[in-house]
């Protein structure tokens, strides 16, 4: 009879090995993303890490979609080995911090469990826009100013990557109330996730542009900022 006990490590060995090896990750990126894992299973068990994977499959998956026709659109973020450990504690970092909560008072699990699920969807939502909407999309506006601006470019936005973030904090929705059970917390998840992607846009347009914080605070920032609307959106509803 199979041990469950042991799916846990399997799962965070085969990730390694495998984002190692594909060059997704560095190898410190990997073991960074490894001990992410392990909080998360902790806080918020096989659901959250079934989350964490699903960010980590539909961001590689848009990334590498269609690469030639991002080209001269986009800056690539990977390294020839792959995303650095910041840039996997930019993205998963706040799940993980909401999951150590979780750890420590067990009781804010309630308010801590969406929020940590709201970070995910803002990543997945920010990185499918992003990378999905350069390809699909037809028109591109400042995010600020709502006027014209050239596809790739800080802070700019198009319609169809907009409803394909939507998508993607959707599916992130889904696997939560797949794990925990189904609640007004599906749509809390959709919606701050959505906004955290918009904050994302945002950042870009007023201080990315400038130079004056680097994509990783950015996508840091905007994670928190959509776990902080999930705790919000509980209090109130």
């Amino acid at each position: 009879m199979f041990n469950s006990d042991i799916l846990l490590p399997i799962i965070i060995i085969s990730g390694i090995a495998y984002s190692i090896l594909a060059k997704k990750l560095t190898v410190l990126a990997a073991l960074t993303g490894g001990v992410l894992a392990s909080l998360i299973f902790i806080g918020a068990g096989y659901t959250g890490v079934a989350m964490m994977t699903t960010f980590f499959i539909l961001g590689s998956a848009a990334t590498s979609w269609k690469q030639q026709d991002k080209q001269g659109f986009t800056v690539g973020e990977e390294t020839k080995n792959g995303r650095s450990a910041l840039q996997v504690l930019a993205n998963a970092g706040a799940a993980a911090m909401g999951c150590v909560v979780i750890i420590f008072y067990p009781e804010l699990g309630h308010f801590m469990l969406p929020a940590m699920a709201a970070a995910f969807a803002s990543a997945t939502a920010d990185t499918l826009s992003s990378e999905l909407g350069t390809v699909y999309g037809k028109r591109f506006l400042n995010i600020v100013t709502f006027k014209p601006d050239r596809c790739g470019q800080d802070g700019v936005v198009s319609l169809e990557g907009t409803l394909i973030g939507i998508a993607g904090s959707s599916i992130l929705a889904i696997i939560y109330v797949l794990g925990y059970g189904w609640n007004i917390n599906f749509f809390l998840i959709i919606i701050a996730g959505t906004l955290g992607n918009l904050t994302d846009s945002l950042l870009g347009a007023f201080l990315e542009r400038k130079g004056i914080i680097g994509n990783n605070l950015v996508n840091f920032l905007s994670t928190v900022a959509a776990s902080l609307v999930a705790l919000l959106l509980d209090a109130l509803f």
